[in-house]
């Protein structure tokens, strides 16, 4: 690859980390498009989470480059992460607060304060339908709405882009279902969007998805394409074989 597209939100070029002798994510490249749904799926230590903390800025990879917005993830982490929300199955919330207090403490974690922090809050009341729970303790909320309101939290500064780590685990599929409904709207409107996920019908809702393995990666396209690849039937075939295998994939 040549550097980062326009059109591309994410980008990576050999991306590679090392722990000791442990290679954790090896030579990866990729290029996520603006406004796109990708998945990134994998098992237990292919390699997911350590993608996601060398795209965020958390952790600096030991060779290779990477942009997120178009900012490179080593040399100015600290604006990578202005530009990007991240929500994780473990959702952030604070309990003992209400949800608009949890909704006000997020927004003016980045810097929107005053006037355009209670608009930025009262918008996502009203689009996310909190109005009726805007005073309830975050901790009374049920899985579905503590996801809601996380994701709510996440984007409160209208990131560029959006990691979404096993977001929907342990939920209800109800829940689970409008939960990707916000997604589309979000991606709709221009949000970039990379989420994990071992929810197999989750996968099939991503436009395109890069499988990884032992830190590889070793399948990357639509759905469908993830199948043709790999010679299987349903992409949750394709997991499976994967995982079944004894030896690396050539």
């Amino acid at each position: 690859m040549s550097g980062p597209a326009p059109d591309n939100a994410i980008v990576t070029e050999a991306l590679h980390r090392r722990f000791g002798e442990l290679v954790a994510v090896e030579r990866l490249d990729l290029a996520v498009r603006r406004g796109e749904i990708f998945g990134l799926l994998g098992s237990n230590g292919s390699g997911k989470t350590t993608t996601i903390r060398m795209l965020t800025g958390l952790l600096p990879p030991t060779s290779g480059t990477a942009t997120v917005a178009g900012v490179d993830v080593v040399a100015e982490p600290e604006a990578v992460r202005r530009r990007l929300g991240y929500m994780s199955q473990r959702y952030g919330l604070y309990d003992d607060l209400t949800v608009e207090e949890n909704l006000r403490f997020y927004a003016g974690l980045y810097g929107l304060i005053g006037a355009e922090g209670k608009t930025r809050v009262e918008e996502l009341i009203r689009e996310l339908a909190f109005t009726p729970r805007r005073k309830q303790l975050a901790g009374t909320l049920s899985g579905g709405w503590k996801q809601r309101l996380s994701l709510a939290c996440a984007t409160a500064h209208r990131p560029d882009v959006l990691f979404l780590d096993e977001p929907t685990a342990g939920v209800d599929p109800a829940a689970r279902r409008q939960f990707w409904v916000v997604i589309r709207e979000l991606a709709g409107r221009g949000t970039t969007i990379l989420v994990t996920t071992h929810y197999m019908d989750e996968a099939e809702r991503c436009e395109r998805v890069a499988l990884l393995w032992r830190g590889k990666l070793v399948a990357l396209g639509a759905p469908h394409e993830i199948t043709a690849q790999l010679g299987q039937p349903t992409l949750e075939d394709a997991f499976i074989a994967l995982q079944e295998r004894e030896v690396e994939p050539a």
